[in-house]
């Protein structure tokens, strides 16, 4: 079984909305949204052997993605600017829906995150705009 198939596995089976495999280590998580991808690059880990299965994957989660160097990623959901972000940056990408943008949790939006980065084109700047987001969110 391959590092995506076991990722997606394991992400259908067990709850989870992030998980990431390597040949040799296995991590999942049930934060929400983006927070895993940060906690990661707040590690310094660096997932080039990796693949990634995601439950929503927007454009905000993918410049996260191409950050951290993942092989390859599959998501339940995912925008058409985060697939085209992927792919820009030669990312393997498969997934179950396509959406033009990802949906805030109440339904009643766009995503914060996805918004955030809509109109920004590389990773650094980014990160530095989700992090301001997520900032803002919280007061």
């Amino acid at each position: 079984m391959s590092n995506l198939e076991r990722a997606k596995e394991i992400l259908s089976e067990g709850g989870y909305t992030c998980v990431i495999c390597s040949s040799v280590d296995t991590q999942t998580s049930t934060m929400r949204g983006v927070a895993p991808l940060l906690k990661w690059l707040d590690e310094g880990r660096n997932l080039s052997e990796y693949s990634a299965a995601d439950k929503v994957v927007g454009k905000g989660a993918a410049y996260l993605y191409v950050l951290l160097e993942i092989k390859e990623l599959y998501a339940v959901v995912i925008s058409r600017p985060a697939y085209d972000t992927l792919k820009k940056y030669s990312i393997q990408v498969t997934y179950t829906t396509m959406t033009e943008a990802v949906r805030n949790r109440d339904n009643t939006g766009f995503c914060p995150i996805e918004t955030a980065v809509k109109d920004i084109g590389n990773p650094k700047d980014a990160l530095t705009a989700i992090k301001r987001k997520i900032e803002d969110m919280k007061k």
